[in-house]
C-alpha cells in the first residue's frame, strides 16, 4: 500500500510538472486550468509538497496581483508544514531551506505590485536572510545566483520608491 501511495504522489508531481511546462511554454490559461483541477483534487489539507509546488506556480498564472499574492501565501503556508524528508522523496524537489528565498522574493514582488512597499521590504529582507543557504559556486545550476540577482533587482526598485 505504501508503494502504491508513493506512486500516486509521483503522479501528482508529474501532472504538476506538465502544467509547469505549459506555463513556461506560454500557455498560462491552460496551465491555470490544470493547476485549478489539481488543487481541487489535493485540497487545502493535501500533501504539503504538492500544495507548495502547485501554489508557487499557480501564482505565476494569475492576472490579478491580489490573486497572485493569495497563491504565493498558500505556497509559503504549505512550505511551513513541509519537511526536508518529504521534499527529498521527490527527485526534483529543492531542500525546503533553499526554497524559502524564492517564496519570500515572490511575496515581496507581489506586495510591490500592490503598492505596499513596507510589506515588500519585510519579505525582501526575509528572502535575503534565507538566501544564505543557497550555493555560491554554481553547483546549483544557477538557482542561487538567479535568486540573489532577483533580490538585488527588487531591492533597487524598492529604493527608487
Amino acid at each position: 500500500m505504501t508503494e502504491q501511495r508513493e506512486t500516486s504522489k509521483d503522479a501528482v508531481m508529474t501532472r504538476i510538472g506538465q502544467a509547469i511546462m505549459l506555463l513556461h511554454g506560454g500557455d498560462r490559461e491552460e496551465a491555470r486550468n490544470r493547476f485549478g483541477e489539481l488543487w481541487s483534487e489535493i485540497g487545502e489539507d493535501g500533501d504539503a509538497l504538492h500544495r507548495c509546488t502547485l501554489a508557487h506556480y499557480m501564482a505565476d498564472t494569475q492576472d490579478d496581483p491580489g490573486d497572485e499574492l493569495a497563491w504565493d501565501l498558500r505556497a509559503l503556508t504549505a512550505a511551513g508544514s513541509l519537511t526536508d524528508e518529504r521534499a527529498a522523496q521527490h527527485s526534483d524537489a529543492l531542500a525546503m531551506r533553499a526554497f524559502y528565498p524564492s517564496l519570500h522574493l515572490n511575496l515581496a514582488a507581489d506586495y510591490m505590485k500592490l503598492h505596499s512597499p513596507e510589506a515588500a521590504r519585510i519579505h525582501l529582507d526575509r528572502a535575503r536572510a534565507a538566501s544564505a543557504v543557497l550555493a555560491d559556486d554554481g553547483a546549483d545550476d544557477g538557482y542561487g545566483g538567479g535568486v540573489r540577482a532577483a533580490i538585488a533587482r527588487l531591492e533597487l526598485r524598492l529604493r527608487e520608491l
